[in-house]
């Protein structure tokens, strides 16, 4: 079994056609574990591996993966967003000067959220804890 096998059975089940594109750059993706790409990481990889795919056609993969639950979007700022493979609830730490995002492990304790507005519900609540390097 493929490790990234659920990628094609999301993609039936959410309508989205398993092109070879889609389905190339799931394999980069989803059979090396829990990882962060941004678009250009990924197009990288996919030409590095002789995948024939625009950036264009990266970014909306990585758009349409995201919509139905296949991916997670970390967004770290205005230019920059990441695609996170572990869709679980977690949090993550950010390296401004490195670029680098990885996971928290442990729980993040969050005494109080305030309340959304009117006819309005919290889906989830989003932790970047931004580092640098202590020297």
């Amino acid at each position: 079994m493929r490790p990234y096998s659920h990628v094609l059975d999301g993609l039936r089940a959410s309508g989205l056609r398993p092109t070879r594109q889609r389905l190339a750059l799931a394999e980069l993706l989803f059979s090396h574990g829990d990882r962060h790409v941004t678009a250009e990481m990924l197009h990288a990889e996919a030409l590095n591996a002789g995948v024939r795919v625009s950036l264009a056609t990266v970014y909306n993969t990585l758009h349409q993966f995201t919509s139905v639950g296949l991916l997670r979007e970390i967004v770290v700022d205005a230019s920059r967003s990441y695609f996170d493979t572990n869709t679980s609830e977690h949090h993550h730490f950010f390296d401004g000067e490195t670029g680098a995002l990885t996971d928290i492990r442990n729980p993040v304790s969050i005494a109080q959220l305030p309340s959304p507005p009117a006819g309005m519900k919290i889906d989830r609540v989003d932790v970047i804890v931004r580092v640098s390097n202590a020297a």
